[in-house]
């Protein structure tokens, strides 16, 4: 007996020393470290998180409790958190190594023309942000911080209680856990213009339940977007102590920083979303150059491809608009006057993406004597423009006429299609035509690649002026293509070049392109999905 429990102490003063000796080493090898999740969450890699505070203008006492706060999230939730008031800190080498920068209440010009730069490009290749407070107080001047930001603030009345209302048609889960209305005790930042269309809003403030000055318009207050490449989430919120404190604005902060890192995507909803409504209130506008044949007061250019481009949620000509037909039902219409790309708010991944369209009767220059042509762009990356200054980086479902379905690779988004290499009467190449028991060909236009398109599998439209059923079903980064219930395509292996790496492409922005035909649309329906359909497995 003696014996057994001599061994049961050296065991467990063993175990002790071994455990003493670990976390030392554990902590000598990790200096940078400032906390860490509990045992059941660090089996993945940490992510790391930046947290900004520097202040060229107003300094809030609430930083250190801010700081305090995010530290107590890391050490939940598996982050490695670093703090830093250094403008030097925004180079792009030392900016990659994080999944999202916290502007934690900075106010004023804080970074010079290079620092901008840098945290532009880390923007652009996929960085996520997070803007607590007076970040919205910050950098007023650098246009593209402005439109990132969503919002800039004007002025403020004394700190009290406010009922704010919960957008619950959105499913991000930064505002799950909140009912439709909550009050809260913070100091409520007028700002100098409503909120940007582009951003999807979440919180808003009711003005009749304070008082003091007012913006006297629709009053949002905190708000989210994927904005040039990275994933912006704002909180108007972060002025006082308590806030930082209070268990609901922690976790609205926390699933904020989450969804910033991509280690959370909204959800679509289980029954799936119309993503049709008379104000396009899912969708944003990109317009590309204007062509000289077109009556409009912008600078016009011969070759739309390489001009300058209108811009985000400019569309004067109503280029895109819906109206309502006999039966009451939405219907896009797109007039195809300039090139551009009606664009989804959100990033969708693993789904089922249905839409009904037919052809109009208008065409335009620089199209005019050619093919009427169209196209359905999906896990769109990056930039609005990158692609002939119009649509962004993605994979193309082709609508043209006699060539609906077809694949085609957009900028630096690309992936491998089964498909047979036809060649001309002369043996030449001549394209590649979908094969479900086809060699799988990499297709990118790029150096090194034979082609960035790959031909549907056989021609299933309608005559036009008949509504077409066009599918896109895509589960990681593989998807396929049908048209009127035909499979006629297949994409394997979706992936983009950013940032000097390969990385899989399974979710992205939708566009549907203006592309100088005119064309209609209705039924546009977006459906979760898990796997593909068995039914068109070896499609």
């Amino acid at each position: 007996m003696y014996k057994h429990i001599k061994k049961i102490v050296l065991f467990s003063i063993l175990s002790l020393y071994i455990t003493f000796f670990s976390c030392k080493t554990s902590e000598s090898n990790n200096k940078n470290i400032v906390y860490r999740s509990s045992p059941k969450a660090v089996l993945g890699k940490p992510k790391k998180l930046l947290i900004f505070s520097k202040t060229n203008g107003w300094r809030h006492k609430s930083i250190p409790s801010g700081i305090t706060a995010i530290k107590k999230l890391a050490s939940e939730n598996n982050w490695i958190v670093e703090t830093t008031e250094d403008s030097l800190q925004f180079n792009l080498n030392h900016l990659k190594q994080y999944k999202a920068l916290v502007f934690l209440n900075t106010t004023g010009d804080i970074l010079n023309s290079q620092q901008q730069e840098a945290f532009k490009t880390y923007i652009n290749e996929g960085g996520g942000f997070v803007g607590i407070h007076s970040a919205s107080d910050t950098e007023y001047d650098w246009p593209f911080y402005a439109e990132m930001i969503g919002a800039q603030f004007k002025n403020h009345p004394e700190q009290q209680k406010a009922i704010l209302k919960v957008n619950k048609n959105d499913n991000h889960p930064a505002i799950a856990h909140l009912d439709d209305t909550f009050q809260k005790f913070d100091e409520w930042y007028n700002f100098k213009k409503p909120v940007q269309k582009h951003v999807n809003v979440l919180l808003e403030l009711d003005e009749n339940s304070y008082s003091g000055n007012k913006m006297g318009t629709k009053h949002d207050i905190a708000w989210y977007h994927t904005y040039e490449g990275g994933r912006i989430f704002y909180t108007g919120m972060g002025h006082t102590n308590a806030t930082f404190v209070n268990p609901d604005f922690v976790q609205h902060l926390k699933e904020g920083i989450l969804w910033s890192m991509g280690e959370k995507n909204v959800p679509i909803n289980e029954n799936g979303e119309d993503l049709l409504d008379v104000n396009l209130s899912k969708w944003d506008v990109w317009m590309g150059a204007v062509h000289p044949s077109v009556d409009i007061n912008f600078e016009k250019s011969e070759d739309v491809k390489k001009g300058k481009p209108m811009g985000l949620n400019n569309d004067p000509k109503k280029v895109f608009s819906v109206k309502k037909d006999e039966n009451g039902n939405n219907i896009l219409h797109i007039t195809g006057e300039i090139y551009g790309g009606l664009t989804t708010k959100n990033e969708y991944g693993n789904y089922h993406l249905t839409a009904q369209f037919k052809w109009g009767e208008k065409k335009w220059e620089p199209r005019l004597y050619t093919k009427r042509d169209s196209g359905i762009l999906y896990h769109a990356k990056g930039v609005h423009g990158a692609f002939w200054n119009v649509w962004m980086a993605s994979l193309e479902y082709q609508v043209q006429e006699g060539d609906c379905g077809d694949f085609i690779a957009l900028g630096n988004v690309y992936g491998d299609v089964p498909a047979d290499r036809l060649k001309d009467k002369d043996g030449n190449f001549k394209k590649f035509v979908y094969n479900p028991k086809g060699k799988e060909i990499p297709l990118k236009w790029a150096g090194g690649f034979e082609s960035g398109q790959a031909s549907k599998s056989g021609l299933h439209e309608k005559p036009n002026g008949e509504w077409n059923t066009l599918e896109i079903y895509t589960i990681n980064n593989e998807s396929i293509h049908l048209v009127n219930g035909v499979v006629v395509n297949r994409v394997k292996n979706a992936r983009y070049d950013i940032g000097g790496k390969t990385i899989p492409a399974t979710r992205g922005k939708i566009q549907i392109q203006s592309e100088a035909a005119e064309v209609f649309y209705k039924n546009i329906k977006i459906t979760p999905i898990t796997k593909l359909p068995e039914t068109y497995k070896n499609q």
